[in-house]
Parts: structure tokens; sequence; C-alpha cells
């Protein structure tokens, strides 16, 4: 029985993570769940799962918690409740999928202790992906990849030497508007930006889907959890979303993971990791597939993936400050402040007015991603 607990259990990975558990239960115990806002899903889950604490970000809501579960199970607040759950001596695996930075001190507090995490919080790899990697190697933690790209490439280099890969395909969707022009991405409203064709995902990464920002950062993320520089990462459009990445050998030989779209498949190997499931969730058809077809991505159009490439050769804060300009930039085009085509306006504006920190400590990257953040304002502010 492996002991899980869940950062961010009312969200889509979450709410999916608790249906691969719930499907076999005598497999799991759940220790702990963090959420954000969703106080009575939250409620729900404790209920049904029996964890032994839970952890509310917001305090108002952390108190209304106690007031209707506090004499079954334990309460906690913020990040420090976060960083309580993941230290529970009983846990295994961490599922981090809060959206965001938020969860990096957690996570780094959990690889800490040696426990293994189930990441589908990319953004913790993309700002600290040097000092995440260097303390899992020092503790023995394992880094298992949730997102279906990362999952994908994960399954396919079981049993491959580093010497043996040469490089690493990442699909992508497209997003919504994979046929649309540059007239019609200047109208675009946060309503269709958000109308994802293949997955339902939480706002932040349907917005990163629909600018291809969530690309660019599944290539940083990629960098840091396989091992292989920036120019043996590439990026190319498959609308099908079947195929959910590749990897090419020495050989020529390409190696894809295929199955339909469900993210309890990448979800569950994580979870059973080193096993496999015992049960399907989605079987494919391959006769009932209309064809799988795939493009370069247009990089005039979507420059997101040219700016986090940028980042990653810049190396040192510049991903961190790459991630907190889009995530603030992304806010101010959901309020209305700003529209789409600005958001990498932004991204890009604060990029060239950074000061790089070459090497930085986790002092140096929380100080990056909140002057970040400030700077977008400030930009957002002045146009």
């Amino acid at each position: 029985m492996k002991k899980v607990a869940i950062l961010g259990s009312t969200g889509s990975i979450g709410v999916n993570t608790l249906e691969v558990i719930r499907r076999d239960r005598p497999a799991f115990a759940l220790t702990g769940l963090a959420a954000g806002n969703n106080i009575d899903l939250l409620e729900e889950q404790a209920a049904e799962f029996s964890p032994r604490r839970v952890a509310a970000a917001d305090p108002a809501g952390a108190g209304e918690l106690r007031k209707r579960i506090g004499g079954r199970v334990e309460v906690l607040e913020g990040g420090e409740g976060m960083a309580a759950l993941v230290l529970d001596h009983e846990t295994d695996l961490v599922v981090v999928a809060v959206p965001g930075t938020a969860a990096l001190l957690p996570a780094l507090a959990a690889i800490g202790r040696g426990k293994d995490l189930a990441l589908a919080s990319k953004e913790i790899l993309v700002a600290a992906g040097q000092l995440t990697m260097t303390a899992a190697a020092g503790s023995g933690s394992r880094i298992l990849p949730v997102d279906s790209e990362h999952s994908a490439v994960f399954q396919c280099l079981r049993g491959l030497e580093p010497r043996e890969v040469r490089r690493i395909i990442l699909t992508a969707s497209g997003g919504p508007f994979l046929e649309a022009s540059r007239e019609e991405l200047a109208a675009v409203t946060p309503e269709a930006a958000l109308d994802h064709p293949r997955w339902q995902m939480g706002k932040k990464v349907s917005l990163d889907s629909a600018t291809m920002m969530n690309k660019g950062l599944e290539v940083l993320e990629a960098h840091w959890l396989f091992g292989l520089p920036l120019d043996r990462i590439e990026v190319i459009i498959h609308p099908q979303s079947v195929v959910h990445s590749l990897v090419e050998t020495v050989d020529g030989s390409l190696l894809a993971q295929l199955s339909l779209p469900d993210m309890r498949l990448p979800i569950s190997y994580a979870l059973y990791y080193p096993a496999r499931s015992p049960r399907s969730y989605r079987e494919t058809d391959l006769s009932e597939l209309e064809g799988l077809t795939f493009r370069r991505p247009d990089r005039r159009l979507f420059p997101a993936l040219d700016l986090a490439y940028r980042s990653g050769r810049e190396g040192g804060t510049m991903p961190a400050v790459i991630n907190a300009a889009n995530e603030a930039a992304g806010e101010a085009f959901l309020s209305g402040e700003i529209p789409f085509l600005k958001i990498m306006e932004v991204v890009e504006a604060v990029m060239n007015d950074h000061r790089l920190v070459e090497a930085p400590d986790l002092e140096a990257i929380l100080a990056a991603d909140r002057w970040a953040r400030e700077e977008a304002g400030r930009v957002i502010g002045n146009r």
C-alpha cells in the first residue's frame, strides 16, 4: 500500500488522481489533502477518503473547515500547512498538482525527506530545476512526471541507455487557435482561450496551452527531467493528442506512447510506478482514429516557444522570470486588462529588463519570481 498526499486535490489533476485511487482503494491510503479555495469539495474528499490531515491555502477557508470537520480531521492552512502534509512520516508519495510556484517550498521539503514526487506542477522544475534535481539526487527521491507528454517520454525511455537517445519530441495539440490568423488572435476572448478542444484543464494550463507557453515550459521541464540539452528537445504539433510524445534513438528509430486523451493514464503510471495499473482507463481502438497528423508550430504567431528556449539558454534566474511574468500577464488577460497578443509582449519586456543571476540559490529564485511579477504589473500599467 502506497501512502499518498495530494497538493491541489480539488483541481483537475487532483480530482483525477482521486478517481484513480478510488478504483483501487486497497492499493493506496491518503495521508493528506491540500487545496485552495474550494472548501466544499475538499470537505467532500476528506469525508470519502479519511486523510489524517487537510490543508487550505486560505486562512478563512481553513477556519470554516475546522468548524465543519475539525473534530475528525486535523485542519492546517497556508504554505506551512502544505509543508506539514508532505513531511508526514507516513507519506511515501506526494502528488504536486498546484499551479504556479506555490508548491515549490513544499516540494523541496518533501524531496529533502526522500519522498517521491508525482509532479504535475511543471513550474517547479522551470523555476528551480537545478536545485530540485540536485536535491532529489542527494536524497534518493524519484521525480515521476504526471504531464501526459513527460509521462510518455518517461515510458519510452525505460530500458534505454542515455547514449542511445538522440532527441525528445514533445507533441502539442496546438490549442484552440491552431488555425487562427493574427487578426483573429487579436480579438480572442478569455472564454475562447480557455475552451481547449481536447483536454479539460484548469484556467492557468488552458490559457498557457492557447498561447503555447505550456509547451515552452514543458521543454524546460524535460531538460531537467531527462538531462538532455535544449537543442535535443523539439516540439511538434499533433492536433489529435493521441501520440503524447516521442523519443528518437541514435539509430533513427522513433518510440512513441499512444493513448486517447485521458489524464488518468499518466497519473496512474506515476502512482503505481514502477508497476502498471491493473485496470484500463480508456482503450484505444486504432481503427476508429481518423488519422494522425503532425506539423511544425508557427513561431511567428506563437512566440512563447522561442521565449522559453531563450530563457533556458540564458539559464540562472531567467526561467523563474519567464514563468512568473507569464502568470502575471495571463492573469491580466483573463481579467480584461490586456488583449491576448499582449501577453507575450509583456513577458518579453520583463525578460529584457531582468538582471540575470547565473547560479541562484532558492532565495534568489524566489526574489526573481517576485520581481518579475512586480515588473509585469509595471509594464501592464504603462501600456
